[in-house]
């Protein structure tokens, strides 16, 4: 399954990120740099939609992408030399 979520990503005074979603609050995880943040987003995904399993819950329905071979909107991060 593919999921489209809007993620935050917060810098932290040690270093390194904070990810979170508005839309899934139970979505917290973290990495030393953007790219290990958004990596470890998918584990984080996949703990959260196994607890909601397990409490009967979904993830916001515009969440999941139906058609994993048709277009999906991305909006993503891109540093410029």
């Amino acid at each position: 399954m593919q999921y489209k979520i809007p993620l935050v990503l917060t810098p932290q005074p040690e270093g390194g990120y904070t990810v979170t979603s508005p839309f899934v609050p139970e979505l917290v995880t973290e990495g030393d740099t953007v790219e290990q943040a958004l990596e470890n987003v998918k584990d984080a995904l996949a703990a959260v939609i196994e607890t909601y399993a397990d409490l009967g819950r979904r993830l916001p329905k515009n969440a999941l992408i139906p058609d994993a071979n048709g277009p999906v909107w991305l909006e993503t991060l891109v540093t410029a030399p």
